[in-house]
């Protein structure tokens, strides 16, 4: 299967690569990261918008450019090239796409424009503690026409910086999904402090009340849609993945051809060059099985079980490429001013995000049974 880029979207992902190149450099993100607030980059976030970068995966009738998961991924990817500090990943794939495809038609046009042009940041909730994200706590109970929610999301990506956060709950008979604003009465925010500076906050819902028209996808419904989320979330994740994996090589490529040792480049050195090499293997092999992943999505074709593979191989290649980095660095690998330690911490929080290799193995297990 060929899954090389036409020149539209060739042409697509050279502009998103040009823009982030030219805005995340590393002495930018550094300035960001050592000021105060959330890891964000608010002109590089407009320059995305004006773009139409943020809203490529969206419809044409709402303000996107009407493309699809597989254009999007590869965005995604040269944005975990510069780990750049912008919620892209979380306002297309937990907001924008399940509105598109799930939202009222109100719900579209009242928040898809703005969603693609980069004026509100939407993200969704899905975490709790010991339990799954299609099975949640959070509780969702009708009180004439309208419904209160109580319950505990951790680790809500980009919660500070949202607009509105999707919040699935279990109602009397199902999950749903409602759309929550953060600054609501009962919506208690707090934000955590995480090794990437990966804006993440913990929410506690107390009696929080919303009308039935925030209601995403229909009542009792939300189950297949949370579980859509996640699939097409850990895709991305995935194609973010190949991104960091490819700059942290290239940074260890420059290293070893002008670090020397006993007057010769270490690149010369036998086990060096293998270990460099193998690295690349992981990479392509990660580009591989990320791009068949968002293709499928893409498609609409069943994908569970390519994107538990790419997801298997971005927390084991993945981890493989970034300690060879640092390990082929040595001291400098782990200097906070030189840029490899970002994206070292990112594969890390990547990784966990995900659940690691067990779990993805366990999702593997569980298809091959069924």
């Amino acid at each position: 299967m060929d899954f090389s880029l036409n020149e539209e979207q060739t042409a697509l992902v050279d502009l998103a690569d040009q823009i982030l190149t030219e805005k995340a450099t590393h002495e930018s993100i550094r300035a960001i990261e050592r000021g105060e607030g959330p890891r964000f980059d608010a002109d590089l976030w407009k320059t995305l918008g004006t773009s139409g970068l943020i809203g490529v995966a969206l419809p044409e009738a709402y303000g996107g450019a009407g493309m699809g998961f597989l254009e999007f991924s590869a965005i995604l990817e040269k944005v975990g090239k510069t780990v750049a500090p912008v919620p892209l990943l979380e306002t297309v794939v937990l907001g924008g796409m399940p509105l598109a495809a799930h939202g009222t038609e109100e719900q579209k046009k009242t928040l898809l424009p703005a969603i693609a042009s980069g004026e509100q940041i939407v993200t969704a909730a899905l975490l709790e503690d010991l339990r799954e994200p299609v099975d949640p706590g959070t509780t969702a109970t009708a009180d004439g026409s309208t419904w209160v929610l109580d319950g505990h999301k951790i680790a809500v990506r980009a919660a500070e910086l949202a607009s509105q956060i999707l919040v699935p709950a279990k109602t009397a008979n199902g999950i749903t999904i409602f759309l929550v604003d953060p600054t609501a009465d009962g919506v208690h925010l707090t934000a955590l402090d995480t090794t990437t500076g990966q804006p993440e906050a913990d929410i506690r819902l107390n009696g929080v009340r919303v009308a039935s028209e925030a209601i995403v996808g229909g009542l009792d419904q939300g189950a297949p849609i949370v579980a859509e989320m996640v699939l097409q979330a850990n895709a991305a994740l995935c194609s973010y993945a190949v991104g960091a994996c490819e700059s942290a090589l290239a940074l260890t490529s420059d290293y070893i051809k002008t670090r020397k040792q006993f007057d010769q480049p270490i690149a010369m050195f036998q086990a060096v060059a293998h270990r460099a090499a193998d690295s690349y293997i992981d990479t392509e092999a990660l580009r591989l099985v990320a791009r068949q992943a968002a293709w499928r999505i893409s498609e609409g074709l069943p994908s569970e079980t390519e994107v538990a593979i790419a997801a298997y191989w971005a927390t084991t290649g993945g981890d493989r490429v970034l300690h060879a980095a640092q390990h082929l660095h040595g001291g400098v690998g782990v200097d906070r001013d030189y840029p490899l330690h970002r994206f070292f911490l990112a594969m890390r929080h990547l990784g966990l995000t995900m659940g690691g290799e067990s779990r993805q193995l366990q999702a593997l297990g569980r298809l091959v049974v069924d």
